[in-house]
């Protein structure tokens, strides 16, 4: 039987960390499955968890006034959903819906960011993980928006 454990050790996000690090995750991890059309959360509504994605797709979106959501991205196995909770005012700055059956497991921000406060170095490798999520997410909305305006153009 695969314990949650030894799916963490396995998840490409966190490929590298040191075993106790990971250890130490895995005591506030637990699988999250998700049907396809599930909304896992809201834009601004507030963030708790995380999830890092092992099978399965999840559409990325932002609401736009008059149009809907607008999706931006799609993330799939071996991605992590999820930087919001990390930062104040933990408000998720987008929306995310299952595409398909997702397989993930979630995990408590609150204590992440316990266990990141009493241990610096172990706080600094994730936020230094989690940075480059924030920077990549941006980097595709940046595209996504760049191609709405020239269909619009």
């Amino acid at each position: 039987m695969t314990t949650t454990h030894d799916m963490l050790v396995t998840h490409p996000f966190l490929a590298g960390l040191p075993a106790d690090h990971v250890g130490r995750l895995s005591r506030w991890a637990s699988p999250a499955p998700f049907s396809a059309g599930t909304r896992i959360f809201e834009e601004n509504d507030r963030a708790d968890r995380f999830w890092l994605i092992r099978d399965g797709c999840v559409h990325l979106d932002i609401r736009v006034p008059g149009r809907g959501d607008a999706v931006i991205e799609t993330i799939g196995a071996g991605t992590v959903l999820g930087w919001s909770w990390m930062f104040p005012p933990y408000r998720w700055h987008f929306g995310a819906v299952a595409v398909d059956q997702v397989r993930s497991i979630a995990i408590d921000g609150a204590a992440v960011r316990s266990l990141c406060d009493a241990d610096p170095g172990f706080g600094y490798e994730l936020t230094r993980r989690f940075m480059a999520v924030v920077v990549e997410r941006m980097q595709a909305t940046r595209i996504r928006l760049l191609d709405l305006y020239k269909a619009h153009a």
